[in-house]
């Protein structure tokens, strides 16, 4: 990853993280927590592809395993953001610019329900059945819908700002060089004249408008 990616992933997940644990966490809605650190993987990972997207989920994982008040094992939480943003760096759209809405909101949804599914079925390989006493059902639903209610707000500006942070030197040489072709043939269309001959063409306009002026002299000396 460049440097660019990792500074700005860096920042928006711990910013992300901070907001979910001190804001989101302590508003004690029922059922599961607004997952904003899920949501900021999602948004930059369907700009930096699958790649970037498991790499991100890796390390807002771990980070997100480590801080405290965190009662689960280490690396619980970073497989679980690590599959999610593989699979949602697959849906990165070709050019890079969404076409509707109902994408993104697809994948908030299965990112929501997957995510609450692979992390109860990694507890319970290591023997933590909290999950069943607390009602699966109930944190599908809940998770489902919280993020999906914060993704508008959330998903669609992390994902402009991370293509603006991208600075693509080839796409900004290819519109350049668009710009210089329209550029020249508006100067070609406007003028009437070609690009390669508007030296010579200057010329014989000056030529010209020098016969006349000679002329309008000759015909007062004549009077």
């Amino acid at each position: 990853m460049r440097f660019n990616r990792m500074l700005l992933s860096t920042t928006l997940v711990v910013v992300a993280l901070v907001i979910q644990v001190s804001v989101l966490a302590r508003l004690h809605l029922p059922g599961a927590v607004p997952d904003l650190l899920l949501l900021t993987v999602l948004a930059l990972a369907m700009v930096y592809g699958h790649v970037g997207g498991a790499l991100i989920g890796f390390g807002a994982g771990l980070l997100a395993d480590l801080a405290p008040p965190a009662d689960h094992a280490a690396g619980r939480y970073a497989l679980v953001l690590c599959i999610i943003g593989y699979l949602a760096g697959l849906a990165k759209p070709d050019n890079g610019q969404l076409k509707s809405a109902t994408g993104p909101m697809a994948v908030v949804v299965a990112a929501a329900i997957g995510s609450t599914l692979l992390y109860a079925g990694v507890g319970a390989l290591v023997g933590d059945t909290s999950a069943r006493h607390v009602g699966l059902s109930g944190l599908l639903f809940s998770a489902a819908l919280y993020d999906l209610l914060l993704a508008p707000f959330v998903v669609p500006g992390l994902m402009a700002l991370a293509r603006r942070a991208e600075n693509d030197p080839l796409a900004e040489a290819n519109s350049g060089g668009k710009s210089a072709d329209v550029a020249a043939g508006w100067l070609s269309s406007g003028t009437g004249l070609r690009i390669g001959s508007q030296r010579g063409g200057l010329r014989v306009k000056a030529a010209k408008a020098r016969v006349a002026r000679a002329g309008r002299i000759k015909g007062v000396k004549r009077l």
